[in-house]
């Protein structure tokens, strides 16, 4: 295996502060470890334990703020991991992303918004950033969230 920057180095270097890991809002656990894969629950844009953002793109929300949305969601899926393995360095690969995007009729840039988590995954991970991708739009989220992540990790 070559030498790779660290993935916490490189959050630094973002100046990218991960938020506290989300507590769950019903029956589920953040994380689920099956051998080598780490599947994280579906995650909002929370801060400070509140939701950042609230409502529908097309609607209340622009693009550009969907995708802070889904990037504040992103760290939040890291927060996760890294309470889950106790560092980032340990994920090898980042797997899937699934993201539902709460839209009102006509609205069809959920990839858009995606791509502020997609974006970010790379610029911290690299090559090993680079994932499959599903983005969905949904009539409702969870709390009148804009976004809710889904993560799949390659770990060591």
């Amino acid at each position: 295996m070559s030498m790779r920057t660290s993935y916490e180095s490189r959050l630094a270097e973002l100046q990218i502060e991960l938020p506290p890991p989300p507590q769950p809002l019903a029956t589920y656990v953040p994380a689920v470890r099956a051998g080598d894969i780490l599947f994280l629950s579906g995650v909002l844009p929370m801060q400070d334990g509140q939701l950042a953002f609230s409502g529908k793109l097309g609607r209340d929300l622009t693009v550009e703020q969907g995708m802070e949305a889904a990037r504040l969601a992103l760290l939040n899926a890291l927060a996760i991991a890294k309470q889950e393995l106790g560092t980032l360095d340990r994920i090898t690969r980042i797997v899937k992303v699934v993201g539902h995007v709460a839209s009102a009729e006509g609205f069809v840039q959920q990839p858009q918004v995606l791509n502020g988590a997609s974006d970010l995954l790379v610029e911290i991970f690299g090559e090993a950033g680079r994932h499959a991708r599903v983005a969905v739009g949904a009539a409702e989220l969870p709390r009148g969230a804009p976004v809710e992540i889904e993560v799949i990790l390659s770990v060591s």
